[in-house]
């Protein structure tokens, strides 16, 4: 098959390229996992796709449906779970959206593309400050907490103090395991609140640790 490079094709990755470039250095900035780099190379690689996709014999949407089964498996390489808390979600959206800006200016709607970009670009900026308000109302979280004994007042006790810096407690879940008890609360409050907890247990002798 004889294929050559037309002039849109070109300007296709060019303006993935910067769309990418945009967003990455928005990740790069907030240092995050997917940096300038890989955003990039999502876009660029999103396009060169759907533009061989375009261009190739008999083309369907196959390789564009296979585009986001791949970045699925990329968004998936950056999500972390531990017991308790789930990072990397945001950061795996980003890779999703910059594929899916990729993928339009591979069918060469580069101001749709450009669009997209700024916007996506307004929400990343926009959720940082949103954020912040959101943290100065009434937050919720999960603590573990491990005792050196399995000794039941503590408990009561530490719910006691707890309870006067205005934060609430409720418990969840009970174990122990030999020598050692673990509790877990779900404890609601204001942030300023929530780090005073921090505070009160990690300056417990009866507590082992807390997470």
């Amino acid at each position: 098959m004889d294929f050559t490079i037309e002039l849109e094709d070109l300007i296709s990755m060019l303006m993935s390229i910067l769309c990418g470039g945009i967003i990455g250095f928005e990740r790069e900035y907030k240092n995050k996992s997917a940096g300038f780099r890989t955003i990039v190379l999502i876009t660029l690689g999103s396009t060169i796709f759907t533009i061989v996709s375009r261009h190739g014999s008999g083309a369907d949407d196959r390789i564009s449906a296979n585009i986001i089964t791949g970045i699925g498996f990329i968004g998936a390489g950056v999500i972390f779970k531990d017991r308790f808390s789930v990072w990397g979600l945001t950061t795996a959206a980003v890779i999703w959206t910059s594929a899916a800006i990729g993928m339009t200016t591979g069918i060469g709607y580069h101001a749709l593309a450009f669009v997209f970009t700024i916007i996506t670009l307004g929400i990343l900026l926009m959720v940082s400050r949103i954020e912040r308000l959101i943290g100065e109302l009434q937050k919720q979280k999960i603590i573990s907490v491990t005792f050196r004994k399995p000794d039941f007042d503590q408990i009561k006790k530490l719910q006691d103090r707890l309870g006067e810096i205005d934060v609430k407690m409720e418990q969840i879940q009970l174990s122990k395991d030999e020598d050692l008890l673990t509790v877990v609360w779900q404890v609601s409050g204001k942030k300023q609140y929530l780090l005073k907890l921090n505070e009160v247990l990690a300056g417990s002798p009866e507590i082992i640790g807390f997470k």
